[in-house]
């Protein structure tokens, strides 16, 4: 075992003292690291988790281009596909600041395949991307956000077409390094079923606002930053989620 996962493991106790019959949401028991999607095993892959696998808030680049990120991936785009438009656009000068750029171009870069992991692939949604990316950088350039407020923030970015509370949320998240709000998608969803936080009748984006106080409230008792949290369910689930969520391994 090395030092790295030992002191990891030496920080997971520290931060979560609790037996696995304690109560971490009422109804909801603890339960132990081994056993999988339980609230125990989510507190232990939030300390153990490899930053650079978890990490996404922009530290470098430009609000133009995380919007523009934000608004390429989402349902039906994965995220190596919305990387590789994104770096077709950002050459192009999409992302500049002022920078508005004919809705017509916007199509042609984003109707060309692209090369991903060594072969081309189509954007599923050419004709509807390019307009909204063209009307955000249009907006952008005419508004003026309050990032002292993630949740007013949150509010002037949904203004943007195209943009529901997820999106939103995503690009809150990644600019402010926020932990007061949360990024929900079919990943987090997913596992919030399976720990019974979300009822399975919970839609998006009808119930985000109720969704994700719950969510903030599990982070909060179980001692982890919400940001963490929903990364690694969204990276566990889409990486293995079919495999951990069979009924064998989770009744």
């Amino acid at each position: 075992m090395s030092q790295q996962t030992v002191k990891s493991e030496m920080q997971y106790r520290l931060l979560v003292p609790m037996l696995p019959d304690d109560e971490v949401m009422p109804g909801m028991r603890f339960g132990r690291e081994d056993e999988l999607l339980t609230p125990a095993y989510w507190a232990m892959r939030c300390a153990m988790a490899d930053t650079a696998d978890i990490d996404f808030v922009n530290r470098h680049g430009t609000l133009e281009e995380e919007i523009g990120f934000c608004l390429l991936g989402g349902f039906g785009v994965t995220l190596e596909v919305a990387t590789a438009f994104f770096e077709r656009l950002r050459t192009n000068g999409t992302f500049e600041r002022g920078a508005v750029i004919p809705e017509a171009d916007l199509f042609a870069m984003l109707d060309e395949p692209a090369a991903v992991r060594g072969r081309p692939h189509r954007y599923r949604f050419p004709t509807q991307r390019a307009r909204r990316l063209h009307r955000a950088m249009a907006d952008l350039a005419q508004m003026e956000f309050d990032e002292d407020d993630p949740i007013r923030f949150r509010d002037q970015i949904q203004c943007l077409e195209g943009v529901g509370p997820k999106t939103a949320s995503w690009i809150a998240r990644n600019w402010l390094d926020t932990d007061s709000i949360a990024i929900l998608d079919i990943h987090v969803l997913r596992a919030g079923w399976v720990l019974k936080l979300f009822d399975k009748n919970c839609r998006l984006p009808r119930d985000y606002l109720d969704l994700e106080r719950r969510f903030l409230c599990f982070a909060k008792n179980l001692h982890v930053r919400a940001s963490v949290l929903d990364s690694v369910m969204w990276y566990d689930m889409r990486t293995f989620g079919s495999n951990l969520t069979r009924e064998d391994l989770v009744a």
